[in-house]
């Protein structure tokens, strides 16, 4: 492959990776206005069903990653990359189109799916199209590329507002169809690793149903009670569809968890931080959202304008960070990243202040968190990938996505459990509490790091990784 094919079937890689991830931005943007657009009882959605527009995606991507990484294992990730890309594009149209917010809903879970199929393969083909010396920077820009969006996402996501919430998934046909058609020319046709069937699909259904009433007990205890019958019953349902998922994952002779992985010190490690740190993560992204527009009572655009220096920091920290990732490992940068983060949450919750002070409030925090992203997430994302065996390197990429997509369920959920059916401005108790469990999981998450750091060289794989 010449270097300019090289070049351009990475630009491929990175542009549908970029729609994937700047959706995630755009969408925690829009979340009040589409509020607007579906009233309820005279007013707004209520927090608790606009929070599904974030939730139903997350959980249809975190359920369906392991499959899709295991399918372009087993086919190829060029074709699992390119349908995914076209579905998820398809059902960006839909979502602009949607009369309802459970229609919208609906389509969220269909481009899940579509960005389930992208981001696990789209690693995978990253890895074949550049030199084994270039793979450690390959993979961290690959997660920086997330970051990129991150900051382009607020202020992106404002001015499509400003014309209609609607916008913000108008935005990815253009993108998806340049990645599906360019895609089809460009991108390597590299070979399957493994053969034979796909991964427990009841796995599947079962972690998804777990999840899901986990973060609608979460969601609608506030307004249910914690100890009303409907809430204990999704208590008890999410309880039961976990302990079923880790029997089958531990039984299944295809499971969709290999519980081998997780005995890898660095890849466990890695996920455990990962999942930490998207908790903390998604709660600081959409209460920031919601403080600024629902208590400062800001437009879209200003949110997004006042939002961007956090996320532009991530792939800038990324890029400079990247010789420090090769020469002291990985786990002083996560834990620096995570002291960092921890400290932009206690920033808002020692200064926080209901009379908009973007100085001395704000920005401090967005600086701090934002360093901290870009130390911490792109990192636990190589150090998982790289403790891997070659045969799952698209399945191991893809259990760390999950666990991040999850991860940021369960940070959305904690969020409307602490705010309440609706958000106001009377008091900011509430986004005090969000903001101080941000912080602890940022410690925790910092611990993480120095776990990393005293395991520096990988262990060899455990029994049961070899091609299957």
């Amino acid at each position: 492959m010449s270097r300019m094919h090289t070049r351009l079937a990475t630009g491929v890689v990175v542009l549908a990776v970029f729609m994937t991830n700047l959706d995630l931005w755009i969408v925690n943007v829009a979340l009040p206005a589409m509020g607007r657009s579906f009233p309820e009882d005279g007013g707004p959605a209520a927090l608790g069903d606009l929070s599904w527009v974030l939730n139903a995606y997350a959980i249809t991507l975190g359920a369906l990653l392991v499959v899709a990484g295991r399918l372009g294992d087993r086919i190829g990730p060029r074709p699992v990359f390119l349908g995914g890309a076209a579905v998820f594009t398809l059902a960006s149209v839909v979502c602009a189109l949607a009369p309802s917010l459970w229609v919208l809903v609906l389509a969220r879970v269909v481009q899940a799916a579509g960005a389930a199929a992208q981001l696990p393969t789209s690693l995978a083909l990253l890895l074949a199209t550049v030199p084994v010396a270039r793979r450690t920077t390959a993979t961290r820009a690959w997660a920086a590329v997330g970051g990129l969006a991150a900051a382009a996402g607020p202020v992106v996501g404002g001015l499509l507002v400003q014309l209609d919430w609607r916008w913000v998934f108008v935005v990815n046909l253009p993108i998806g169809v340049l990645a599906v058609t360019a895609g089809a020319l460009l991108l390597p046709r590299t070979a399957a690793r493994e053969t034979g069937r796909l991964p427990d699909p009841w796995g599947a259904l079962l972690v998804t149903a777990a999840v899901a009433a986990c973060a609608g007990a979460l969601v609608q205890a506030p307004v249910w009670g914690w100890a009303s019958g409907r809430t204990l019953a999704l208590i008890a349902a999410a309880v039961l569809a976990g302990a079923g998922f880790w029997f089958r994952s531990a039984r299944h002779p295809r499971p969709l968890l290999e519980l081998a992985l997780l005995r890898l010190p660095r890849f466990g490690a890695a996920g455990t931080g990962t999942f930490v740190f998207g908790v903390a993560f998604a709660m600081n992204l959409l209460s920031n959202v919601l403080w600024c527009q629902e208590v400062w009572h800001w437009s879209a655009l200003r949110t997004g304008l006042a939002l961007m220096p956090g996320p532009a920091l991530v792939p800038v920290v990324t890029a400079l960070t990247t010789r420090a990732a090769r020469r002291f490992g990985h786990g002083p940068l996560v834990a620096a990243g995570g002291l960092a983060f921890a400290a932009g949450m206690a920033w808002r919750v020692l200064f926080v202040s209901l009379t908009p002070d973007y100085l001395g409030d704000l920005l401090p925090s967005l600086v701090l968190s934002g360093t901290g992203v870009g130390l911490t997430l792109g990192t636990l994302v190589a150090a998982g990938v790289q403790a891997l065996p070659a045969n799952r390197a698209a399945t191991g990429s893809a259990l760390v996505n999950a666990f991040r997509q999850i991860s940021a369920t369960l940070g959305v959920a904690v969020v409307v459990t602490l705010l309440g059916a609706r958000v106001s401005a009377g008091s900011p108790d509430a986004f005090r509490w969000a903001w101080a469990a941000a912080a602890v999981l940022a410690v925790a998450t910092a611990a993480v790091g120095w776990t990393l750091t005293r395991s520096r060289t990988p262990a060899p794989a455990p029994t049961g990784l070899e091609v299957r």
